[in-house]
Formats: structure tokens, C-alpha cells, sequence
């Protein structure tokens, strides 16, 4: 009876022995979530597409700049001088929303001789006008009307483009049809298929904008004889797509 009850014992503690072994197996094997799928291999490429405009709008800062002993004189010089520079505007049949007053000041300016010593004070006035030039092929012929009207403080011109959609659509198919050919390049040296599209997104178009600098005074003799010359150029408007492509 004694023998039959220890090799009871012995077997449930074997039974008990396989059951924890089975247990922990079965714990250690990895289990998926449900639904999940295995991460995908993709190639990522950047596109870029660009596309070449010829200006055909131009804004130009143009502004009177005066001095004088007293404030309310030098003013008075500053509007008389700016009147005749607006006039000589309006003979060119630019619209009035396309002039823009975007500068007027006055300030003291003291003034000092070779010692040191304080001489006196003068008022500085400026007054600069903001002007969008639709027909850009008058651009040398105001610039020169403006500086006999009394312009001296031409700080810059820049040029654009009115309408960019249509470059920017060329320049969209351009910069995919350029990562795609990347995409196939590189798939290819990999010894590997390209599958499809999985996301594609694009960045803002940049357009450089050349700039002509010119001051009335520099030159001014010259420019009082012929119209300013000025090179448009060009400009290049730019666009890059990001696109990822699935490794089948």
C-alpha cells in the first residue's frame, strides 16, 4: 500500500513537471495583433522640376529724397519735386492702385565741420511711391522720365511673373516624371521590382527674382540723354515632389 501511494506521488509531480514545461513554451512563442501586417519595404525619392519664365510685370521703388535748413522748406521742395515725379508717372497710363506711397519722412540731420564743432541742424525728407509696371517694356522709358522729373532715390526693381499656373503644372509633372526616373534607376542597381505609389507630397514653388539696382545718383548725366537701359532676364521657378514607392 505504501509503494502504491509513493508512485502516486511520483506521477503527479511529473504530470505537474510537463504541464509548467508546456506552459512556458507556449508563453515564449510571439503572438501578432490581429489585423497586423508586416512593415513594407519602400524606396524614397525627391523630384524636382524646374521651369524657365520670361518676366512680364516689374515693381519699382522710386523716391525723392531732400534737404534743407528749415523743415517746413525742405517739405514744401520734397512735395513740389515728388508731384512732378508722380506726373510723369501718370503720362506712362499706369493704374492708380499700381502706385503705392510706401515712404514719408522727416528728420533732423545735425551738421558738424572738419573739428567737430556743431555747424547747425538740417531736415532730411523722403518720400518714396511703390509702382507695379504691367507693361515692363516701358521700363527703361519711366525710369528715365522719372529721374528729369526729379527722382534721385531709385532703390530697386523687381521682376515677376503675372501668371504662374501654367509653369506651375509644368513644373509639377516635371518633378514627378523626374522621381520616378530615380525611382526605376534605383530599384533597378538594387535587383529589386518597383511596386506602386504609397505617398507623395510636394513643397512650395520658388521663383528667384533677379534685381537691377540703380541710383539716380550715379550716372545721372548719362541717363538724362537715353532711356535706362535693362536686362529682364529670366526667371526659374522651381518645385520639388517627395514620393515613396513600395519594394514588391
Amino acid at each position: 500500500m505504501r509503494n502504491k501511494t509513493v508512485f502516486l506521488m511520483l506521477a503527479l509531480l511529473l504530470s505537474s513537471a510537463l504541464l509548467s514545461a508546456c506552459g512556458t513554451s507556449l508563453a515564449a512563442q510571439p503572438v501578432l495583433a490581429q489585423g497586423s501586417e508586416p512593415t513594407k519595404r519602400t524606396i524614397n525619392v525627391t523630384g524636382t522640376g524646374k521651369v524657365t519664365l520670361t518676366p512680364d510685370i516689374a515693381y519699382v521703388s522710386i523716391g525723392v529724397h531732400t534737404e534743407g535748413a528749415d523743415a517746413a522748406e525742405a517739405v514744401a521742395a520734397n512735395t513740389s519735386q515728388s508731384q512732378k515725379v508722380v506726373d510723369a508717372l501718370k503720362t506712362f497710363k499706369i493704374d492708380p492702385k499700381d502706385i503705392q506711397t510706401t515712404n514719408f519722412s522727416i528728420y533732423p540731420q545735425q551738421q558738424y565741420d572738419n573739428e567737430g564743432k556743431l555747424q547747425g541742424t538740417n531736415y532730411v525728407v523722403d518720400n518714396t511711391v511703390y509702382v507695379t509696371l504691367r507693361n515692363i517694356d516701358q521700363l527703361g522709358e519711366l525710369l528715365d522720365a522719372v529721374v528729369k522729373a526729379g527722382s534721385n532715390s531709385i532703390n530697386s526693381i523687381q521682376f515677376d511673373v503675372a501668371d504662374r499656373e501654367a509653369a506651375l503644372s509644368e513644373a509639377r509633372q516635371l518633378a514627378v516624371e523626374n522621381a520616378q526616373k530615380q525611382a526605376e534607376e534605383l530599384a533597378s542597381a538594387a535587383g529589386v521590382t518597383l511596386g506602386q505609389v504609397l505617398s507623395i507630397n510636394s513643397s512650395s514653388a520658388s521663383a528667384p527674382i533677379p534685381m537691377y539696382d540703380y541710383r539716380a545718383g550715379m550716372g545721372g548725366a548719362a541717363v538724362a540723354e537715353s532711356a535706362v537701359p535693362v536686362s529682364v532676364g529670366q526667371l526659374i521657378i522651381t518645385l520639388d515632389v517627395y514620393m515613396s514607392y513600395e519594394i514588391q
